[in-house]
C-alpha cells in the first residue's frame, strides 16, 4: 500500500477548500445578478422607480461587470487570484451595503455598478485556480461542478430572498448579505494560494491577454456564437434578473411566493439542465451545434408563449413552465465549448473571454432595452398584454440567433472523436 505524503494530503486539503470558498463566492455572483427581480415592487414603490429605471437598474451590474472582463484577465495573470478576488470582492460588499441604505436612483444604481465590478472575477478566478491545483483531467468536471454550484446563487435570489424580504424587508435583507460577503472575503484571502508550494509562476502569466484578438475578431463564427449568447444570457437574465417578478406579480396576478417559487424553478431547471445537455453533447449526439440550436428554437417558443398566457393561470402551469425554460436556455453554455473547439489553439482563451463580454452585454443590454419597450408605468403593469413588447424583442433576437447559428460548423473535434470510435 503507498504511504500518504504528509505534504501531498495538506495540499489536496487545501485545493478543495479553495474549490469551495470560491464556489462560494461564485454563488454570491450569481444571486447577485438577479436579486431585483422577487423584490422590484417594493424598489418600485420606495425609490418612486419607473419601468425604464428598474431596467437601468437591474442592467447596471451587467454594464460593471463585464467592462471589467479584459482588464480582469490581464489582473489575475499579473497579479494572482488571491489578491485579484480579494480586492474586486470588496467592492462587491461597499456595493451590497450601499444598496441597501440608498435613497435615490443615483446611489442604487452606482451601488449596482459595484457589485458588478466585484463579481466579475469569482468566475475566471475559480477557474485559473483549478487550473493550477487540480490535475488536467478534471478541469471539465470540476469546472461543471463549479458552474453547477453556482447557479444556486439564482435559487437563493427567489423564494429564499422573498421569504428574507417580506420578514426583515429588503433593505434589511441586503444588509445581511454584505455581512455574509465580507465574511466569505476574509475566508478566501486566509484560504486561497495562486499555486501549490513548490510550484513557479507559469511563463504565459506575463503574456497580454489581447494576444490574438484581431485574429479572433476576424473569424465569423465568433460574431454569430458571441451573438447567441448574448440573447440566450440575455433573455435568462432579463427574465429571471427582472422581468419575470413584476409580470408574474402584475401581469398574471401571483403572489409573492409563487412569483420565488417560479423563479426558484426555473433556476433549478438550469442547474439540472447544465450536465445534463452538457453529457449529451459530449457523448449522445457528439455535436454542439445539434443540441445549441434546438435549445435557442425552444426559449424563443417559450418566451413567445408568455405573450399569450391568461390572468389566473393556475400556478402549477406557471411552475413547469418556469421550469423548461430554465432548462432551455441551459444548452447556451455549451457555446463556450464551441467557439473553443472552432478556433485555434493559440487564441481559445482570447475566444472564450471574448464571448464572455458579450454574455454580460447581452443580460445589461435586454434588461435595460425590455424596460425602454415597455410603454406602461410599474402602475400600469397590472395586465399581460403590457409586457408582449419585451418577449417580442427576446423572440426576435433569439430566432435570428438560431438562424445564424445554422451557417456556423460544428465541433470539429468531436467530429474527429466520433470518426475514430468504433461502429
Amino acid at each position: 500500500m503507498d504511504k500518504v505524503i504528509p505534504e501531498e494530503a495538506a495540499q489536496t486539503g487545501r485545493s478543495w477548500a479553495i474549490f469551495w470558498i470560491g464556489s462560494l463566492g461564485f454563488v454570491l455572483s450569481m444571486f447577485y445578478r438577479v436579486s431585483t427581480t422577487v423584490i422590484s415592487p417594493e424598489l418600485s414603490k420606495d425609490l418612486n422607480l419607473t419601468t425604464a429605471q428598474l431596467g437601468l437598474l437591474s442592467s447596471a451590474f451587467f454594464y460593471g461587470f463585464a467592462l471589467c472582463q479584459i482588464p480582469l484577465g490581464l489582473a489575475l495573470d499579473r497579479f494572482g487570484p488571491r489578491v485579484v478576488v480579494t480586492l474586486f470582492n470588496t467592492f462587491a460588499v461597499f456595493g451590497a451595503l450601499l444598496f441597501a441604505v440608498a435613497q435615490d436612483l443615483q446611489q442604487i444604481f452606482w451601488a449596482r455598478i459595484l457589485m458588478g465590478i466585484g463579481m466579475s472575477c469569482n468566475l475566471m478566478g475559480g477557474l485559473t485556480l483549478i487550473a493550477v491545483w487540480f490535475p488536467v483531467n478534471r478541469f471539465a468536471t470540476l469546472n461543471g461542478l463549479y458552474a453547477g454550484i453556482g447557479v444556486l446563487g439564482n435559487l437563493l435570489a427567489a423564494t429564499p430572498l422573498a421569504l428574507l424580504a417580506h420578514t426583515l424587508g429588503w433593505r434589511q435583507s441586503f444588509l445581511f448579505f454584505a455581512g455574509f460577503n465580507a465574511l466569505q472575503v476574509l475566508g478566501y484571502f486566509f484560504i486561497v494560494r495562486d499555486r501549490p508550494l513548490g510550484q513557479s509562476k507559469p511563463l504565459t502569466a506575463m503574456i497580454n491577454p489581447l494576444k490574438g484578438l484581431k485574429q479572433v475578431i476576424h473569424f465569423s463564427s465568433y460574431w454569430i456564437i458571441s451573438w447567441g449568447t448574448f440573447f440566450r444570457y440575455g433573455c435568462l437574465m432579463a427574465l429571471q434578473g427582472l422581468w419575470a417578478g413584476p409580470y408574474l406579480m402584475n401581469g398574471l396576478g401571483m403572489d409573492i411566493l409563487t412569483t420565488g417559487n417560479a423563479l426558484l424553478l426555473m433556476g433549478l431547471g438550469y442547474m439540472v439542465g447544465l450536465p445534463l445537455f452538457g453529457r449529451i453533447s459530449d457523448h449522445l449526439v457528439r455535436s454542439r451545434k445539434m443540441v445549441i440550436l434546438p435549445s435557442l428554437w425552444g426559449m424563443a417558443f417559450l418566451i413567445l408563449a408568455l405573450a399569450f398566457l391568461p390572468r389566473g393561470l393556475h400556478p402549477a402551469w406557471i411552475y413547469l413552465w418556469f421550469l423548461v425554460m430554465g432548462m432551455a436556455s441551459a444548452p447556451g453554455q455549451i457555446m463556450y465549448s464551441h467557439i473553443k473547439e472552432l478556433v485555434p489553439a493559440e487564441v481559445m482563451a482570447t475566444s472564450m473571454t471574448g464571448v464572455n463580454l458579450f454574455t454580460m452585454l447581452g443580460a445589461a443590454f435586454l434588461m435595460q432595452v425590455m424596460g425602454l419597450v415597455v410603454e406602461a408605468g410599474p402602475q400600469g403593469l397590472n395586465h399581460p398584454e403590457a409586457f408582449r413588447p419585451a418577449w417580442y424583442v427576446c423572440v426576435a433576437g433569439l430566432s435570428i440567433s438560431a438562424i445564424l447559428y445554422f451557417f456556423i460548423p460544428d465541433s470539429r473535434i468531436l467530429k474527429e472523436q466520433s470518426s475514430r470510435t468504433p461502429k
